[in-house]
Parts: structure tokens; C-alpha cells; sequence
């Protein structure tokens, strides 16, 4: 790693933002930001949801411009009007939902508006496979992108961005969607290109991602410019605290919990199995009590959670049982789930959590049309526009965007959204699949609160997350899974990190 203030001496920045303002509908989204990146290094950029580091990132991508400020690169002033402004002066951003085209294949999104007018595809994979080989990225350049997961996708992303000479690579939320395998290699491919002399700018939650990968992290809070300091004169707790002003490192993977007291069983898996990925899992859940389930990934826990809620099936023949309150269940589709109380909030919101092109009064509404009481809702729109507001006032959604579509929310604002439309519906069995994923860290108290709430309410709770903090703050139980099985159970008193991850990997 290189030290940070060796950089800050450097001759001069490759790119600087010199008062940087975004005013979208009279409200500053970023206010007077200055900004500088150096040759070679990896500045990361913190900040809660709304903190405007998106805003600042697409304004140096050309994808929006800057109300007032300049740009600079190597020490001239330049304008950067358009993504093409910004893509000719080498500077390209990797997005969090990649902004490849699912229909093409891998070499033709490498090449995408750089196209001759007649390319043979044998010449345009050859080409890829040898950029592609050269990034040791292990990529067959004839897949169409639809058919690659995450890690490729993003993997394309980069060649992408390295074909057309990118000297300024921003990365949006880069490891969000990536299992722990697929961070670490992420994390040799911004080495790499830091060696190559690539600059690069790191948007990410992960707090503790930042502080491992980046040189210097600069802090921004409500738009405005807090910190930029080298990574190793930063902890955990000092961004925390920059982010948002206040102590709140307890109140977010700590604090009290109340002693819980267990009523009725509600919910029991006996010797569960589904093909490879479940293996005679068992375990109960009570009423009135956070359940958490760790375990690395392909431990099964997803997979549980799909199979009690409906929307994967356990073995026909030697499956095992689940019992809802005593009585045998096997549900054919989500929906017998939901009518008989069971809720699964999915870990990946994007993808299966939520409408995004429409408002947030329109998915808590559709989220209550689920239900069997769910159509008397369907012509009274006062009773909708009530029922929106209590969620969006007991989950702290943000009032301001309740107009906006929900894929032009903050990751906090959508997750809420998410824990709204499926919380409408009143379970009394809720499943939460990586509740805090890609949210910003004032966000999770609120989460966490509600997930507290909602056991205290007396209703069963099981939470499925990879991060240990997490299970060990909200949790009165916890279980861990190993491929397939369950392998421990721990009271939280007795629970600790070391141990939980001895169980999972032992």
C-alpha cells in the first residue's frame, strides 16, 4: 500500500474539483466540494446515503453537470459536458448496476462506441480475448453478457474501461454484489491497475473496505466536504463519526438488547433438503425472538429461506418437514406464504425487492395487494395514501422522495421501501435476507430498530447476514450453517465472532 502523504506531495493532481456545486430543484446535492486525485492512487469517497458521493462521481463522468465549479486535469481547466467529454480525457465509471447491454456479448460491450464500420466478430473476439487475458480476467468474450454473473459483468466493465484508455477509473459500490471470494480478487484487480499508474476513485459502505484498499478517504456529509486524510491515520469509528456527525459506532453493531422471553414455537425445519444446497438442516424459530443464521456463502441460508417461503422446493422424496405452528407445510408458490403470515425480505432489493419505476405509495400498495384482504384496498385511495404514510413515517423513509421513483432513492431509502412493502402485510414470521447490504451506516440503527421492534411485537424473526457484528447486535440466538446443515447454535450472551466463524469454517 502506498503512503498517502507521499502522494499529497506529488507534483500535481491528475484531476481536481475546485468548488463543486449540484443544485437539483433549489436543494444543494453536493455545496462548494473541492476534490484532487493523484496518479496511481486509490482515493475512496464515505459518506451516508444522500451524502452527494454519487453525485460528485457522475459529475466527473460527464453523466451530469456541475451547477458552478471547475474541473481540472493535470493542472488545466477543462469542461466535462457529456460521458464522451469525460470518456476522451480517459476518465470512466464503473456503476453499480453495470451499464453493460445484457443482449451483446462480452467483446462487443468492450468495443461499444468505438465500433468500425465493418468488424468481423473472429478479429473483435480476438481482440477482447487478448485484453481480457492480459487483466488475467478469465472472461469467454463470445458470452453474451446476459449469461455472466456479477463479478464477470464487472470484470467486462473494467477491460471496458482499460480499451479506452482510462487513466481515472471510478467504482460505484463495486464489491456489493460479490461473495467474499470474488472481493478478494476485486481487490488484486485495483492493485493491479493502481501499478499500472490507473488513479481510482472507490464509492463503497464498507467502511472497513475503504480503509484497506484506499491511500487517502475523503469524507463528504450533507453535500459538503468533511475530511480527506491517508487511510492509515483513519479508523473505523473516526469515518463513522465524520459521516454523520455524531457517536453513533454503539448504536450501530452494539447497545443493549432486552432480555427476550420465548413464547409459542412457530415455525420448525426437520432434516430439510434441497439437491446439493440443503442437507438435513434443522432448527426451530419462537415467537418473540431474533433468530440470526451465519454462515459463509453456500452454507445455505438463502436457500432455507427460499424453500420455507416457497420459492425453491425441498426434495419430494426424503425432503424433510416444516411445520408452521405444529401443522405440516409445503407451499407450491410465495403466495400460500404470505397468506399464512410468512415473509421473506430478499438480499438482493434490485433484482426481486422492488417495482423501481414506481413510487413509494405504489410498491406498499402492492406489497397489501399480496394479502387476501389485500383487494378492499383496491379502489379507496385515501386508504393507500394512509397507509404509506404510516410506514414511511415509522421507517424514517425520506418524505422528500416519496414522489420519486424508487430506482432514484438512496440504497438506505429503497431497503426501507422494501422492509415497508412487505411489512404492510402484517406477518407473524419475517425473514430477513441481508438487511443492511449496501446501505449507508445511518441507515442501519433505523433497521435494526425495526427488526428489535418487530420481535418485541411478538412476532418470529430470523435474520440471515455475512457480517458478524451484525448477527452478534440484533440477535437473541444464533445459528450456524455449513454446508447445508446447521452446526451450532449460540445464545447471544455466550456468542462471539472467533466462535461463530470456528463453527462456519471448522
Amino acid at each position: 500500500m502506498s503512503d498517502g502523504a507521499n502522494l499529497v506531495n506529488a507534483t500535481e493532481p491528475v484531476l481536481e474539483i475546485v468548488g463543486g456545486s449540484k443544485i437539483y430543484g433549489g436543494v444543494h446535492a453536493i455545496e462548494g466540494v473541492n476534490f484532487n486525485l493523484y496518479a496511481g492512487e486509490v482515493h475512496a469517497l464515505v459518506g451516508e446515503n444522500g451524502a452527494g458521493k454519487s453525485t460528485l462521481c457522475k459529475a466527473i463522468a460527464g453523466a451530469i453537470q456541475l451547477t458552478s465549479g471547475e474541473y481540472r486535469l493535470d493542472g488545466k481547466q477543462v469542461k466535462l459536458e457529456q460521458p464522451r467529454d469525460a470518456l476522451n480525457a480517459g476518465i470512466c465509471m464503473v456503476y453499480q448496476e453495470t451499464s453493460l447491454v445484457p443482449t451483446m456479448t462480452a467483446a462487443q460491450n468492450i468495443e461499444l462506441g468505438n465500433e468500425n464500420l465493418l468488424t468481423r466478430f473472429r478479429t473483435l473476439n480476438i481482440q477482447a480475448q487478448q485484453l481480457l487475458q492480459s487483466l488475467n480476467f478469465h472472461v469467454e468474450p463470445a458470452t453474451p453478457v446476459a449469461m455472466l454473473g456479477t463479478a464477470k459483468k464487472q470484470m467486462v466493465e473494467i477491460a471496458r474501461a482499460i480499451y479506452n484508455k482510462a487513466r481515472i477509473i471510478i467504482f460505484d459500490e463495486p464489491t456489493a454484489s460479490l461473495t467474499p471470494e470474488e472481493i478478494v480478487h476485486f481487490f488484486h484487480l485495483v492493485r493491479d491497475l493502481r501499478a499500472r499508474g490507473v488513479s481510482i476513485i472507490y464509492i463503497s459502505h464498507a467502511l472497513e473496505e475503504s480503509l484497506q484498499i484506499a491511500d487517502r478517504i475523503t469524507v463528504l456529509r450533507d453535500g459538503r466536504h468533511v475530511i480527506t486524510a491517508p487511510a492509515k491515520q483513519l479508523s473505523r469509528d473516526s469515518l463513522v463519526q465524520h459521516m454523520v456527525g455524531r457517536e453513533v459506532a454503539q448504536a450501530v453493531y452494539g447497545g443493549s438488547k432486552k432480555t427476550h422471553h420465548r413464547r409459542e414455537k412457530v415455525l420448525t425445519v426437520e432434516n430439510v433438503t434441497m439437491g446439493m444446497a440443503v442437507k438435513n438442516m434443522s432448527f426451530s424459530v419462537y415467537a418473540g425472538e431474533v433468530v440470526g443464521i451465519a454462515g459463509l456463502i453456500g452454507s445455505g441460508r438463502t436457500e432455507i429461506a427460499k424453500v420455507i417461503y416457497g420459492a425453491l422446493k425441498r426434495n419430494l422424496i426424503n425432503g424433510g418437514t416444516i411445520r408452521l405452528r405444529g401443522k405440516p407445510i409445503r407451499y407450491r408458490v410465495p403466495r400460500q406464504a404470505i397468506n399464512d403470515g410468512i415473509a421473506y425480505i430478499t438480499e438482493d432489493r434490485k433484482a426481486n425487492g422492488f417495482f423501481e419505476t414506481m413510487v413509494v405509495d405504489d410498491n406498499v400498495y402492492l406489497g397489501k395487494l399480496a394479502t387476501k384482504g389485500g383487494f378492499s384496498f383496491l379502489l379507496s385511495r385515501a386508504r393507500r395514501a394512509k397507509l404509506a404514510t404510516y410506514w414511511v413515517d415509522r421507517l424514517k423513509i425520506s418524505a422528500l422522495q416519496r414522489k420519486a421513483k424508487i430506482i432514484e432513492l438512496s440504497g438506505g431509502n429503497q431497503q426501507k421501501v422494501v422492509l415497508a412493502k412487505t411489512l404492510v402485510q402484517d406477518p407473524s414470521i419475517i425473514i430477513f435476507d441481508e438487511p443492511t447490504r449496501g446501505v449507508d451506516v445511518g441507515t442501519i440503527p433505523h433497521i435494526h430498530a425495526e427488526i428489535r421492534r418487530l420481535a418485541d411485537e411478538g412476532k418470529a424473526v430470523v435474520v440471515i447476514s455475512s457480517y458478524l457484528p451484525e448477527v452478534l447486535a440484533v440477535s437473541d440466538r444464533i445459528l450456524v450453517a455449513r454446508t447445508g446443515r446447521i452446526v451450532a447454535e449460540f445464545d447471544s450472551a455466550e456468542a462471539t465472532q472467533d466462535k461463530i466463524l470456528y463453527a462456519a469454517v471448522h
